[in-house]
């Protein structure tokens, strides 16, 4: 049986799209040791708080020699000035996702134009996505899976979401 179903917006990640973040949303207010990246911000439609969360890449692994609250950090700076991340882009994260942050309902369309207000750019996927679905598989596996891809999964029409 499906859990509850949340709008969600999703990008997936590109060099481009970490230094958009940092130029926009600045450092994140809170870090993960599992690579997670989060900011808060009032984005949403209505001005309703959205959750913008940077998924670690399946399998991560900090890169050694950064702390964990210097990995977005010190990635933006070099991917924005030319120079050598800490470990390969896809190595740290997959993907962008943005939803309501205080289990606010809405709707998918309305958020996916105002994350790309907020962001600049049009989101990859855009829909309805069951949270608790993608984090079982997630704990499951140990984190071997891909976060973005199980949402996507779930954005497409033939997922189980509908897009």
């Amino acid at each position: 049986m499906p859990g509850r179903l949340v709008p969600t917006c999703v990008w997936r990640v590109t060099p481009e799209l970490v230094v958009d973040l940092d130029t926009r949303f600045g450092e994140p207010v809170d870090t993960y040791v599992n690579g997670s990246q989060v900011w808060l911000r009032d984005d949403g439609p209505g001005g309703v708080a959205l959750e913008w969360r940077l998924h670690p890449a399946a399998g991560y692994r900090r890169p050694d020699g950064v702390a964990t609250e210097e990995v977005f950090a010190t990635t933006a700076l070099a991917l924005a000035t030319g120079g050598d991340p800490p470990a390969p882009l896809d190595r740290l994260w997959d993907g962008l996702e943005a939803f309501p942050a205080y289990g606010e309902e809405g709707d998918p369309v309305e958020l996916s134009a105002a994350c790309a207000a907020a962001l600049g750019t049009d989101p990859d996927a855009c829909g309805l996505a069951d949270h608790d679905a993608v984090g079982d598989a997630w704990e499951r596996t140990r984190g071997a899976v891909s976060i973005t891809e199980l949402l996507i999964a779930q954005l497409r029409p033939e997922g189980p979401a509908g897009g």
